[in-house]
């Protein structure tokens, strides 16, 4: 019996390491603000804007403008999906829930948001170091520098665009990105 659990546990570590690296965002799973497992890959065929939200950030009225756009195209296609990260002078403090209490009563937010996760530094989640590696991106990649970086991906998945956080969701240049890829 221990031979063959000792079996067992060598295919599983040479299933693991034999693993194929992500090739797109819809490869990453992340878990919901509630805590349910979300692959991404249920986005596929939706144009996606991925972006790292903040509750207690200079740039958190970006909610407003993101809510706003997410209501005009989202019957186009589009989804935006927030992820809360504590990064950035402990601007994202509060748990999931009160992530998602502030959310919905501040910015009445209902586009996805995902639970609490690092985007930055040695927890870096596997979603953000494949969207951060300039090896594996050197147009888009680089680390993520504050909170509402936003990453833009087409209907299968392949990166688009990144905003800086400075750049507002319904600017010229983010809604211009969006219908471009809405009309691919």
């Amino acid at each position: 019996m221990r031979k063959f659990a000792m079996l067992c546990l060598l295919l599983s570590l040479a299933t693991t390491a034999f693993a194929a690296p992500p090739k797109s965002v819809y490869d990453f799973t992340l878990k919901s603000i509630d805590g349910q497992p979300t692959p991404l890959s249920e986005y596929r065929g939706k144009v996606l804007l991925l972006v790292n939200v903040a509750s207690r950030c200079g740039y958190t009225p970006q909610y407003t403008a993101l809510e706003s756009i997410y209501e005009k195209y989202k019957d186009r296609g589009l989804v935006i999906v927030g992820v809360p990260a504590n990064n950035f002078m402990g601007q994202e403090p509060g748990t999931n829930e009160e992530i998602k209490t502030f959310c919905t009563k501040k910015y009445n937010v209902s586009f996805p948001m995902m639970s609490k996760l690092s985007v930055k530094g040695d927890d870096k989640t596997p979603l953000y170091q494949f969207l951060t590696d300039k090896s594996e991106d050197p147009k888009y990649g680089g680390e993520i520098q504050w909170n509402f970086t936003k990453f833009l991906f087409d209907r299968n998945g392949t990166p688009v665009a990144r905003f800086e956080p400075a750049v507002k969701p319904d600017s010229p240049e983010v809604t211009a990105a969006i219908e471009s890829a809405l009309s691919r």
